[in-house]
Parts: structure tokens; C-alpha cells; sequence
């Protein structure tokens, strides 16, 4: 698909990436509607994309809302007069080991379960029903060809700390392949990227010493860039034969 042809829906698109993503797609002609809970963000996107030659929309929308995504589905695609894709990119951390016993007082804590359902609340659950709906709708409307990215991780293959994010990210790359034989008939294909370490806000907040030792085993000796990741979500939206697979993004890290 030509990037200029589509109407599409990027979550998270406040900030990092999803920001990112945004600029590329309006640059290119396309028009997208923007959604993220920062509604500061969003507008800073807004206006950052004025004069571009797409067009770029922007409303709040929680993920994990399941009303919140419906309501949001059927405002983008009057907003854009129509809706062939979607970049699922919501996502957030919470990371914790699920059993940790302190070296000094042998204290046990456990990961809590707010913790865990936060995660696969945003990263799994949400980004599910942001699926269902979209299709749905471009089902009804008979809208085709159509383009679903999920944002995965290489998180996805196991990472220490991590089992609320690791088994989110594992379950959407799983469900690449599951949608892209669903939506076939319907002329949508489902693709997914998975990152590495990416300079983004997310990744600004982690704890300095994790950062700096997983920095230091990418061989390509460096942190990621939110283009470096455009470049492959690009490759999914326009190669109409790519389809139900993921593609690590991560400088050779194998987590």
C-alpha cells in the first residue's frame, strides 16, 4: 500500500515513537489519527504537523477502556472519512521480578497483581480490542486492502524482570499470525514489529545501571532511534506481501 492512502489510528502517539510514527505517516500525505491518555502531547503533535501534507487528528483515548476504544474507532473514522489501518503502539512498564528475596533481611516480595494487570491491561487487553474494532469497522465498511502493526518486543522471547511485559509483547507477536489468517478474507494484513532498546521516554526512565549494561551488549553499539524503528513499520505498510510475521528491530541484542 502507498503510504499517501492511508487512514490510520497510532496509540501511544504522545511522545516516542508513536510520535514519530505520526510525523513520518503525515509527511508522507497520509491522514492519521493520533490517541494517547497525555492529551498535552497530543496537541504538541498537532501542531507540530501543521503544513505537512497529511492530515493529523487527535483525541484521548485509553486503551484499556473498552468502551473508551469503540467510541474512539467510530470518531477516527468519521474524522478521516474512512480507516485502513492501525499501528498499535500503546504501551507502558511496570517492571518487577514475580519473587525477590532481599540479600540483607531475606524479605520475599512478589510482583503485585496491580502491576501485572496494568501491563496487560495497556499492552495486551487494549491492544486487542484496538484489533477487534478497527476490523470490525473496516469489515462493516467494506474498507480494503487494510494494514494492522503491532508493536511487540524482543521482550517477547524472556527478560528478567519483566514477566508482565514479556508475556503482553509474546502474546501479540502469537496473535500476529492468529489475525493475519482471520482477516485475510477481508483483505487486512497483520504484521508486527519488535523493538529493542530505544531511545524514548520509556526507556529515559528505566533504571540507569539496567540501561547502561543492555546499551553495552547491543553490538551495534548504540541505543536504538525511533526512525530506526519507522523504517520497519514503513516495510510492513507497504510491502502487500508481508504478512502474520515479526521483525526484531534491536542491533543484534538478544535478550
Amino acid at each position: 500500500m502507498n503510504l499517501s492512502s492511508f487512514k490510520i489510528i497510532i496509540t501511544g502517539a504522545a511522545q516516542g515513537m508513536g510520535a514519530h510514527f505520526a510525523k513520518r505517516l503525515a509527511e508522507a500525505g497520509a491522514s492519521v489519527c493520533a490517541a494517547d491518555v497525555k492529551e498535552d502531547g497530543l496537541n504538541e503533535l498537532v501542531e507540530a504537523c501543521k503544513g505537512l501534507p497529511g492530515k493529523v487528528f487527535a483525541r484521548k483515548l485509553d486503551v484499556s477502556n473498552e468502551a473508551d476504544v469503540g467510541a474512539y474507532v467510530e470518531w477516527a473514522n468519521t474524522q478521516m472519512g474512512g480507516l485502513n489501518g492501525l499501528i498499535n503502539n500503546a504501551g507502558i512498564l511496570r517492571d518487577g521480578l514475580l519473587v525477590k528475596k532481599d540479600r540483607t533481611t531475606g524479605e520475599i516480595t512478589k510482583l503485585s497483581k496491580d502491576q501485572w494487570d496494568a501491563v496487560i491491561g495497556v499492552n495486551l487487553t487494549g491492544a486487542t480490542f484496538m484489533v477487534r474494532d478497527v476490523v470490525a469497522k473496516m469489515v462493516a465498511t467494506e474498507q480494503r486492502p487494510g494494514c494492522i502493526v503491532n508493536m511487540s518486543s524482543i521482550a517477547r522471547h524472556g527478560n528478567r524482570g519483566q514477566s508482565n511485559y514479556s508475556a503482553a509483547k509474546a502474546a501479540l507477536a502469537a496473535n500476529t499470525v492468529t489475525w493475519s489468517r482471520e482477516f485475510g478474507q477481508y483483505g487486512i494484513r497483520v504484521g508486527a514489529v519488535a523493538p529493542g532498546m530505544i531511545e524514548t521516554p520509556m526507556t529515559q526512565g528505566m533504571n540507569q545501571k539496567a540501561r547502561d549494561a543492555l546499551v553495552a551488549a547491543i553490538p551495534v553499539a548504540r541505543i536504538g532511534v525511533p526512525e530506526d524503528i519507522w523504517l520497519a513499520v514503513k516495510f510492513v505498510l507497504e510491502c502487500d506481501y508481508f504478512n502474520g510475521r515479526t521483525i526484531d528491530v534491536d542491533g543484534g541484542l538478544n535478550m
